[in-house]
């Protein structure tokens, strides 16, 4: 599975960090998915290999601008360039009127149809290869969080159970292998799941909106490879901030993660304030989640390009 980070700035976008976005797909699939649409976020796909034309469903955790602004802009675009298969567009239900507005009033059509759906209207169908799920959260307006689970599982042949019952190996092993029972050339027919190795544990990712109460995504993160979630703020901050934004800082997602034993744990959405070189660097955040979390954890920057592998290891792609 594949992460592509679009966006990691909160409220409004710095010179090197834009707001909200990210998009993850299985690794070579046609079809990916959108979490989240801020301004600029059509201009960070094109700096990844993902296409408008094959994007699958866009996903949004809430109507806050650093959110969703993008959003207008880049279903225009999906236009321009042709696209003409429905897209579904996930979020809350005030959504849908408000960017029906926006198109109304602009003058904006589009040569495709929209799949409106809920955050609690999540079907199979949506994106193909995953089962998908939402976690209300805890924020100024109502927020989700998204879960991601593969379906789409490879199966691997018991060739030693194969050879014991004298089965010659031929075509007919790769119909067993994708689930199909077979007759021999000898009449005996056989099924596929007698010869199936039990299938690897389905990856899972779950990816937070904006959200000041992290344990609301105990069920949800209990069988999580990995968990994207804001880290607006350090503690310290916070604490002189106060609670009226809704956002955590640093340490209270990293105890969370640490407690509900989350592998790999990925930090964004950083307030602007804290900059490279600056006087608040954006190591303050790292080193006080790893104060706090022994896993896997990743402070996400722009145009990262994670990869999560078959094993549950989350790493930097390279090249």
């Amino acid at each position: 599975m594949e992460i592509f980070v679009l966006g990691t700035s909160a409220g409004t976008p710095t010179r090197r960090r834009n707001m909200s976005g990210l998009a993850l797909r299985l690794r070579g699939a046609r079809q990916w998915a959108l979490v989240d649409c801020a301004e600029g976020t059509q201009h960070r796909i094109l700096r990844t290999p993902l296409s408008l034309m094959s994007l699958g469903a866009v996903f949004i955790t809430h109507l806050h601008g650093d959110h969703c602004y993008g959003l207008p802009g880049l279903l225009a675009s999906a236009a321009m360039l042709g696209r003409s298969e429905p897209l579904a567009i996930v979020g809350p239900p005030p959504l849908r009127p408000m960017l029906e507005c926006i198109m109304e009033n602009s003058g904006l059509t589009l040569p495709y149809p929209l799949d409106w759906r809920t955050p609690d209207a999540l079907d199979a169908d949506i994106l193909p290869g995953f089962a998908l799920d939402a976690t209300a959260l805890s924020h100024r307006i109502p927020c989700w969080a998204y879960g991601f689970t593969e379906t789409a599982l490879e199966r691997r042949l018991d060739t030693g159970k194969l050879r014991a019952a004298a089965i010659p190996s031929s075509a007919l092993w790769g119909e067993l292998q994708q689930g199909r029972d077979v007759v021999l050339a000898d009449g005996r027919a056989i099924a596929a799941r007698d010869y199936l190795l039990p299938p690897r544990r389905a990856r899972r990712i779950v990816v937070a909106g904006d959200n000041d109460r992290p344990e609301l995504l105990a069920a949800s993160a209990r069988d999580a490879d990995v968990l994207v979630h804001e880290a607006t703020y350090t503690e310290e901050v916070l604490q002189k901030i106060g609670p009226g934004p809704q956002h955590s800082s640093a340490l209270r997602v990293a105890r969370f993660a640490a407690e509900a034993g989350v592998r790999n744990l990925v930090l964004t959405h950083f307030s602007p304030r804290y900059q490279d070189g600056g006087p608040l660097p954006l190591s303050l955040l790292e080193d006080e989640a790893r104060g706090a979390y022994g896993g896997n954890l990743l402070l996400a920057r722009d145009l990262d390009h994670y990869l999560l592998d078959r094993g549950g290891e989350l790493r930097l792609a390279t090249g």
